[in-house]
């Protein structure tokens, strides 16, 4: 039975009330929460912008987590060197830790180098160590180097086009691939081995500045690598409701991106800059906040969304 904090004589409850009951709902987490459909195939998801602070790693790992929470299998891949993501989801990441490093680099396979999240059940996670700050260096002379990642990813039959009941219950359903804030060789990789990207846009006065060139380099890498990959979704994030600044950037991002642009923004919120100081995610940090709800919200807008490229719009 759902617990109530309403009145046991059947008046209504008081604000203070409702909000307690929220919150515990909220606690319950995924034990209350009804599941999502399960994709029809695995969705690869590339989280990139080139532009630093925007909230793309927090956008990464509470996405993941509150798909997870859905009913979700997710993966998540960290390709930035400072693992950041690594740290939000409590794996080891030091030197010498089985990571995205060996993928890239020694060709290991994904099996070798996947941990669990101790926090959050159905989510998994490549970890970055700072050797792969070297990386982009030592994969200069290998052949087919923008293409190791995809590679590793299509041996993998975790990853699969075929439903949950023709490859298993241990499909992932979401991949996403945590990218550095430059379109290097690790970006590209991403890029390459993605259907779908998912761009995190701080609604501050320099939101835009530097899109441009991730627009390019998706072109680019349509043209000559990837011609699957395709702009899935546009997330607003660090939005300050109190402020017209943040209106007009939303207002302009959604001129220019339409319905990719999704309904759900993430605010300015305390309590997610938080979690990572804890090693959590702010989906089992605080998920009764505002930010954790957003986060949901955003999560199962973009699981219903699906994949739905439009033309003309990278």
């Amino acid at each position: 039975m759902t617990p109530s904090l309403a009145d046991p004589y059947g008046d209504e409850p008081t604000p203070l009330a409702q909000a307690a009951e929220h919150m515990l709902l909220a606690r319950q987490g995924a034990r209350l929460r009804p599941a999502l459909a399960r994709p029809e195939a695995t969705r690869v998801l590339v989280v990139a912008n080139q532009k630093g602070g925007v909230g793309k790693t927090t956008s990464t790992v509470n996405v993941a987590a509150a798909l997870a929470q859905f009913g979700q299998r997710v993966l998540v891949i960290d390709l930035d060197p400072q693992g950041n993501a690594s740290t939000a989801l409590a794996v080891e990441h030091h030197r010498g830790t089985a990571s995205s490093y060996d993928l890239l680099v020694d060709g290991a396979q994904l099996a070798d180098v996947v941990t669990p999240c101790p926090d959050v059940e159905r989510l998994e996670v490549v970890p970055a160590t700072i050797d792969l700050a070297g990386a982009e260096i030592e994969l200069v002379s290998v052949v087919a180097r923008e293409q190791r990642l995809h590679k590793v990813l299509k041996a993998d039959p975790r990853i699969s086009s075929e439903s949950v009941a023709t490859a298993g219950e241990d499909r992932y359903d979401y991949v996403l691939i945590d990218c550095p804030p430059s379109l290097g060789l690790l970006t590209i990789n991403a890029l390459v081995a993605g259907q779908e990207l998912l761009i995190p846009i701080q609604a501050e006065y320099y939101a835009l500045e530097g899109l441009g060139q991730l627009l390019a380099t998706v072109d680019m890498v349509r043209a000559h690598l990837n011609p699957e990959l395709a702009i899935s979704a546009i997330l607003i994030t660090m939005y300050d409701a109190r402020t017209r600044l943040a209106a007009g950037v939303a207002d302009e991002v959604r001129a220019h991106f339409g319905d990719q642009v999704l309904k759900t923004f993430i605010p300015r919120s305390v309590r997610v800059s938080e979690a990572p100081s804890y090693s959590q995610t702010v989906m089992t940090y605080d998920p009764g906040s505002p930010g954790a709800m957003s986060y949901l919200d955003a999560a199962r807008e973009l699981a219903e969304k699906g994949l739905r490229p439009q033309e003309g719009q990278a």
